[in-house]
């Protein structure tokens, strides 16, 4: 077989990005996540441009995953990533996120999900495709940290290869 030149498996993982992307604006618009729509939202906090806190950067400094549902503000889309604004332990801290620093995206109350390789740095590197996994079992999530005002951030080790 031929060498893929035109380098499909990056599209592919770019164009389900892409979803992510629409999602967020979705969820961003006048009238909010509809319905019982949810987001978590897995990313590599070491990722080129990402942008958090020092005390979330030291608790969480290979992964970490944000709930967007019911309590987020100021969330602004552009075509390279997103930024919110999230309470931890009731004081609100901002985070500015890639797309491309993204490695999961779920929404449980559909079982949506999906999940994408590390960030191409090289046109060199191989990039494997992007999985597409659906689950309607939300109680595969686990809360490993909370909020007093509800907010969390949860660990997906279920959704992980092994």
């Amino acid at each position: 077989m031929a060498k893929d030149l035109m380098r499909y498996d990056v599209m592919a993982q770019e164009a389900l990005r892409g979803v992510v992307k629409q999602a967020l604006h979705k969820a961003a618009g006048p009238g909010g996540l509809p319905g019982q729509h949810h987001f978590y939202i897995t990313f590599r906090t070491r990722g080129r441009g990402v942008d958090i806190d020092d005390s979330l950067m030291e608790k969480y400094p290979e992964e970490m995953t944000i709930v967007l549902e019911h309590q987020f503000w100021d969330l602004d889309i552009s075509d390279a990533g997103f930024e919110v604004t999230l309470k931890f332990s009731g004081v609100p801290k901002y985070l500015k996120v890639p797309f491309s620093a993204v490695s999961r995206f779920h929404d449980p109350s559909v079982g949506f999900h999906l999940q994408f390789e590390h960030e191409v740095e090289d046109e060199n590197v191989a990039v494997a495709l992007p999985e597409t996994v659906a689950s309607d079992n939300e109680d595969e999530v686990k809360a490993t940290g909370s909020d007093d005002d509800g907010a969390q951030v949860v660990s997906l080790d279920s959704f992980r290869k092994k």
